[in-house]
């Protein structure tokens, strides 16, 4: 009998060791979800990116003062009817500069429109810098490779007649790179003989076609570079 029962015991004790989960054997924890990370607004990213230069410009009124040796009693448009356009643009060194430059009133808006233009397709700008700096000397301006617009002066190369720079609605752009040969063959600035090449590939080189003379004809102005003496610096509203 109490073999019986020893049998009896030892297998009840095998059923429930059979019959439990061992500790080992129990299931993983499951583990915490990652925090799933939301995208940047839109706001975030323009804030992260670099501030785009944009064309910036002021239009200011002029005073006799400030006009020095440009302006003298007799010139055909007084200084009320000037105005001084301050803008942003490109410089040789790929960096943006504001100049200055003084014209008529009339073709303020024009003129903007057109180096806002050129500022878009970072036409780069040596100089912009009244003829005033310059004590009035068209000479040293472009030897100083200055772009410049209003000045009381007579026609370089033709003393006899009035420039219609006198008239602040022509403008000289990088003057070196873009010379001018006047009737006589002599170049001016003589340091832009070099650029005589048009085919030559320099910074502020103006072509036909390029962002310049595409903003120019928008407004109605003409190029000098055309002419039979050509003047690749100039543009002018009435084709003088």
């Amino acid at each position: 009998m109490e073999i019986v029962l020893r049998v009896a015991a030892a297998a009840g004790a095998l059923l429930l060791t059979a019959g439990a989960s061992p500790a080992a054997a129990a299931p993983p924890p499951t583990p915490s979800p990652s925090p799933v990370r939301s995208a940047p607004s839109q706001a975030a990213l323009q804030a992260a990116a670099p501030e785009r230069p944009v064309f910036r410009h002021r239009t200011l009124p002029v005073t006799r003062a400030a006009l020095g040796r440009t302006y003298r009693p007799g010139c055909p448009v007084p200084p009320h009817r000037l105005r001084l356009l301050r803008m942003s643009h490109w410089g040789f060194d790929g960096k943006v500069h504001t100049g200055a430059m003084v014209v008529h009133e009339r073709v303020a808006k024009e003129v903007l429109y057109v180096f806002g233009k050129a500022f878009a397709a970072k036409f780069p700008i040596r100089k912009m810098r009244p003829v005033s700096a310059y004590n009035g000397s068209d000479h040293a301006s472009m030897a100083d490779d200055n772009t410049s617009a209003f000045n009381c002066r007579q026609v370089v190369g033709n003393p006899g007649r009035l420039s219609q720079h006198a008239y602040g609605d022509a403008i000289d752009i990088n003057t070196v790179e873009n010379p001018y040969v006047d009737r006589t063959g002599r170049v001016h600035p003589p340091a832009g003989a070099r650029h005589l090449d048009r085919t030559h590939r320099a910074k502020g080189v103006i072509r036909e076609g390029d962002a310049l003379t595409r903003a120019f004809r928008a407004v109605g102005w003409q190029w000098g570079g055309r002419w039979s003496n050509p003047d690749y610096q100039h543009f002018s509203r009435n084709g003088r």
